[in-house]
């Protein structure tokens, strides 16, 4: 039997999100129509400060146009017969493929509130990546060690699909 679950974690709570991703759509056009109408001063007649702030505006309004999507972030896992896919959508548009992992070879996995986590946590040079949105969401963390690097891997998978990847986990690497 073939094990397969796709999963899309949004935030709960999206209207502060909501909010500076519109705040960001007016500064954008506010900074970028200021910076015009100061390069208009800058070609007439030549000023250090007008320059300054004309690179000012229209530099802050390329940034929070490229920023603006970090706003509206979804994250998507895929479980297909012991291997786990992460991605990263932005806007619904845009999809950043995080990476690939075969649970066999996870060293130690299980949830945030178990005390095995905050042991890996304390260790020294891991590398933790953090691919939830929810902070007290059903959080669940996965360590490994790959070409001598210390891994960590802090998802938010319904109990569903925490079952199905117990099935591909090696005996005693489930903690709990």
């Amino acid at each position: 039997m073939d094990y397969f679950k796709e999963e899309v974690v949004t935030a709960r709570n999206s209207m502060l999100n909501s909010i500076l991703y519109m705040l960001c759509w007016v500064f954008v056009v506010v900074l970028g129509l200021y910076g015009m109408l100061m390069m208009q001063v800058v070609f007439y007649a030549f000023n250090l400060a007008a320059l300054l702030i004309t690179v000012f505006c229209i530099g802050g309004a390329v940034l929070l146009f490229f920023f603006k999507d970090n706003f509206k972030v979804e994250f998507e896992y895929a479980f297909t017969n012991g291997s786990l896919d992460f991605a990263k959508v932005m806007r619904g548009a845009r999809r950043k493929e995080l990476g690939s992992m075969n649970v066999a070879n996870v060293s130690a996995c299980g949830h945030v509130a178990h005390d095995s986590f905050r042991k890996f946590l304390a260790m020294k040079d891991v590398q933790k990546r953090n691919w939830f949105l929810n902070r007290d969401g059903n959080l669940f963390y996965f360590y490994y060690v790959k070409e001598n690097q210390k891994h960590m891997i802090i998802i938010e998978p319904s109990e569903e699909m925490i079952d199905m990847i117990r099935h591909y986990l090696p005996v005693g690497v489930y903690q709990g």
